[in-house]
């Protein structure tokens, strides 16, 4: 392609290699700063829930993987600590499933297939000027405070642990949740098809507890994880690795600016670079590639006469993102609050709301659309 680039994109995870895609796909040349992954990197054992609207974006730039690498949810399961339970149907909302949930390996995989055969695309191992740098890097990113970015993050008292299962029996289809009276959030994302008896987890527990859980063997990590599910889907078997990470809710600030010492040249902050959030409610990578196609339309639709650093164009941008993005985080943080309260009453709280929620049928379809990303 050579020199000459219109935007440069500085990550090439799972957001920056969509939006690549979608600027592609409008004829902007597009630089995309992928340097070479660590050898000894350790597997990924995490899986992402898509919504329906996501799905169909990510279809859209041919980066949907084929085949067991995804599995459609049919229904989910909220399980609170006492009687408290809110369950979700495909079939109750007239949709062929809830969102989708995929394998990272082979989203990845696909979507840098994608970029490959994509002309208007070219992997670099370093940044190169552009009228526009889009920052993709994820929360660590380094870009950012070069920037001059401010990132405000609250850390949370808990840490993920991720791993995945084999299960006695099949998970049909089904996406279950458990919120323990210890505060600890346990989510069992179903994948390997629809015949599929693995499931992905992630198990938001307090910091001190993930540190003894790290000490723990694959029996006595699957005889907790059998414990906490009640045994709903049989004897477990842990499968491949774990990771663990803390959970914080965090965000840059601002999204947009110029970069600074170089005149005609703006940036643009999205996915994880620009947020982040408690992993409770599954919306991570939904909101971050919400980001990735709203400034691809932004781009995409701007004035003739509007460059592509221009401050007021890549503020639309912000302003309608960040607006999704607080509506996302008030709500993700106060239900980390209410279900991570140990206190009795909060207990009694939350499974005498959630037993009403699941009872009113509007609010809780409208709830379910927004989810899905087709409110």
């Amino acid at each position: 392609m050579g020199a000459g680039y219109d935007i440069c994109i500085r990550g090439a995870g799972i957001v920056g290699r969509t939006l690549a895609l979608l600027l592609a796909r409008e004829r902007l040349r597009v630089a995309l700063v992928d340097p070479p992954r660590r050898a000894d990197a350790s597997p990924d054992v995490r899986a992402y829930a898509v919504n329906p609207a996501n799905q169909v974006l990510l279809e859209r730039v041919r980066g949907w993987p084929a085949g067991t690498a995804t599995t459609a949810v049919l229904a989910m399961q909220v399980q609170a600590d006492r009687h408290g339970a809110v369950r979700f149907s495909a079939a109750e909302q007239g949709v062929p499933a809830l969102n989708w949930i995929v394998d990272v390996p082979a989203l990845e995989a696909q979507l840098a297939e994608a970029v490959r055969y994509q002309g208007a695309i070219e992997r670099l191992d370093e940044p190169v000027p552009a009228p526009l740098t889009v920052v993709c890097e994820g929360r660590a990113s380094r870009t950012r405070a070069e920037l001059g970015v401010a990132w405000q993050a609250t850390s949370y008292p808990q840490q993920a642990v991720a791993t995945r299962l084999e299960c006695e029996r099949p998970h049909q289809q089904v996406a279950r949740q458990w919120f323990t009276p210890e505060g600890e959030i346990l989510a069992f994302l179903p994948l390997g098809g629809p015949t599929g008896h693995e499931v992905a987890v992630v198990w938001s527990v307090a910091s001190e507890r993930a540190a003894e859980i790290a000490g723990w063997n694959d029996a006595a990590l699957a005889a907790a994880l059998h414990q906490t599910s009640g045994a709903c889907l049989g004897a477990l078997q842990i499968q491949g690795a774990r990771a663990s990470w803390p959970l914080v809710m965090a965000q840059a600030t601002p999204w947009v600016g110029r970069v600074p010492g170089r005149a005609g040249e703006s940036f643009a902050l999205a996915g994880d670079a620009a947020h982040a959030m408690h992993p409770l409610a599954g919306q991570g990578l939904n909101v971050g590639l919400g980001d990735a196609a709203e400034l691809a339309r932004v781009l995409a639709t701007r004035e003739r006469w509007r460059p592509l650093s221009d401050l007021r164009l890549l503020r639309r941008y912000e302003r309608a993102r960040r607006g999704e993005w607080l509506r996302m985080k008030l709500a993700t943080d106060n239900l980390q609050l209410l279900f991570g309260h140990p206190a009795p009453l909060a207990g009694a709280l939350r499974n005498w709301g959630m037993a009403l929620f699941d009872r009113c049928g509007p609010i809780k379809s409208r709830v379910a659309r927004l989810a899905m990303g087709t409110a």
